[in-house]
């Protein structure tokens, strides 16, 4: 298997190099303007990158740069402010508290300011607080009290809950978060979404939530530009699955305009692997292995060392793994060292769900955790299955397809774990979701985080809420009161002596839980050809596109 795996990833190498070399077909090979293709393994499917679904297919590689924040994930996935959006100053008190501004020509593109309205709709959405909404996660925004504004306002006022100074406060209302109010507004049949939202009013915020979940789809087909409005350097131009996401210079940006007129992004669904082989892409920006003839395996992989997510098999707390006692027969039998020799590019098993490779502690404490499960053990699988009264149990596992390297992996799981008396069938569709974990699905494989694509960042402040009982980010609904106040506690402490106690609370109640398989680094492949210049591997949620308005193509 180990040798069909090297022979499979140059064969893989071989197709791309010849593919990258013919990239400069690309830039000019029509009469439009000088074009950047860039291939993602994004699902581009909505503009809002804050839902579930929005979050889950990646949706921030793509709208980054249409709609920016009060900060961006920057290469190595640190915040980094957006001073073209506004600032951010912190007031002195006792409480954390923050004055948003935006700049006065903050506008969207059908001339509509950026206000009030379009931060306190983010926090309402994101803040778990009202109902309705279907936010990928509530962390950050749930610590906040109030947000201080009129309707109209350039300026807001931002106060946290008394002990809950979120410390990645500065990723607050960052890029893609702030969906434009007035289009939302629209959708509901209202003047603004602040009055009913301050009001209370459950009707209203119905409407305002099932407008902000569903308003903003991108599928191919004709773009209606009043409904997709960009408050960035980029506007959606058009949407094809045979040509792509066509992104084209928003005239009515008020910073540095971007260094290249047009980008078309081609993620999962489009005619990407049709072109890819022709060599029709100049970046690139996927898991590694994700389709026949795909980057994996040139110098373009990404060191896993500098990885910010970590991939793994999210389980299911009902249904076939209902059981804790099945949840750990299906770990004990998962050769995880030979799936990170076989499959993580280089990557060493990796043993957390908190950290990735790229923290500075996570090296050190890596083998602390989950020493009962770093080698399979079919006899303890089988032994565990008798205990529930099950001798045998079928697994259906779950992946966005086409992923040939997850094929491959699911594979490798099937054989070892049949000796152990469970099945695996591999329930791989185009069409995953999170929602099918615990339906259709016992478990889901995620590149890290909540995500199928780009995952993480800098501080895993946000991903850590993947194992906070009733955060939307618990795919598998686990439950532990203890590691939920964990959590809560990681969120508002900075310091590693105080970090590391609460780490380790919650790394050994999720080995004893196994809400989760941690895998290993999320493997990914980040590579250019030569006529793109100022692009730089990002490292985060964001992908590489965290900077597209500063690559320049020749010609």
């Amino acid at each position: 298997m180990l040798t069909r795996s090297r022979t499979f990833i140059r064969a893989l190498a071989s197709t791309v190099a010849v593919a990258f070399a013919a990239g400069l077909l690309t830039a000019c090979g029509d009469d439009g303007p000088p074009t950047v293709d860039y291939l993602v393994d994004a699902r581009i499917t909505t503009y809002n990158a804050n839902t579930v679904s929005g979050n889950a297919d990646g949706a921030l590689m793509v709208t980054g740069r249409l709609l920016p924040g009060f900060s961006l994930l920057g290469a190595a996935g640190q915040v980094i402010p957006d001073r073209d959006v506004g600032s951010v100053t912190r007031l002195d008190g006792d409480r954390l508290t923050l004055r948003y501004e935006f700049v006065p020509e903050a506008a969207f593109s059908d001339g509509v300011a950026l206000d009030c309205d379009d931060l306190l709709l983010a926090w309402a959405a994101m803040s778990g607080r009202f109902r309705g909404f279907t936010p990928a996660t509530t962390a950050g925004y749930r610590d906040i009290d109030s947000v201080e504004c009129a309707a109209g306002e350039r300026t807001a006022t931002v106060t946290f809950k008394p002990g809950r100074d979120y410390r990645d406060w500065a990723s607050l209302f960052g890029a893609g978060t702030m969906l434009p109010a007035h289009v939302v507004a629209h959708d509901a049949g209202i003047a603004d979404v602040i009055d009913p939202i301050r009001a209370g009013n459950d009707a209203v915020i119905a409407r305002i939530a099932k407008a902000w979940n569903e308003g903003f789809p991108l599928v191919p087909g004709p773009v209606d530009e009043t409904r997709l409005p960009s408050s960035g350097p980029y506007r959606v131009d058009r949407y094809s699955r045979t040509d792509g996401l066509v992104l084209v210079a928003n005239d009515k940006w008020w910073g540095e305009r971007p260094k290249t007129a047009r980008i078309v992004v081609w993620g999962r669904g489009t005619d990407a692997t049709r072109r890819l082989p022709e060599g029709r892409f100049d970046i690139a920006d996927v898991t590694a292995g994700m389709i026949d003839g795909d980057v994996a395996g040139t110098h373009g992989a990404a060191n896993p060392a500098r990885a910010l997510a970590v991939e793994e098999l999210v389980l299911a707390t009902r249904g076939v793994f209902g059981d804790v006692r099945v949840r750990q027969a299906f770990a004990s039998c998962m050769p995880r060292e030979g799936l990170a020799r076989r499959f993580g590019q280089g990557a060493r098993m990796w043993n957390q769900r908190l950290l990735a490779p790229a923290d500075n502690l996570a090296g050190q404490i890596n083998n602390d955790f989950g020493r009962a499960y770093q080698r399979p053990d079919p006899a303890r699988a089988r032994a565990l299955l008798e205990q529930h009264g099950s001798a045998k149990v079928t697994v259906r596992i779950g992946y966005v397809a086409p992923t040939a390297r997850w094929q491959q992996m699911v594979a490798a799981i099937a054989e070892a774990c049949a000796g152990a008396g469970i099945t695996v069938v591999d329930a791989s569709s185009d069409r995953i979701a999170p929602g099918d974990l615990g339906t259709s699905l016992d478990a889901l494989v995620v590149a890290g985080g909540t995500s199928f694509a780009a995952a993480g960042a800098a501080d895993p402040a946000r991903d850590a809420y993947s194992l906070r009982g009733g955060d939307p980010a618990d795919l598998g609904g686990f439950r532990d009161p203890q590691v939920s106040r964990a959590i809560d506690q990681l969120a508002v402490v900075s310091s590693p002596t105080d970090q590391l106690p609460l780490i380790r609370v919650i790394e050994n109640a999720a080995w004893t839980a196994v809400p989760s398989i941690p895998l290993f680094a999320a493997p990914r492949v980040q590579r250019w050809n030569d006529r793109v210049g100022n692009v730089v591997a990002g490292l985060a949620r964001s992908g590489t596109g965290w900077n597209m308005d500063r690559w320049t193509v020749d010609g």
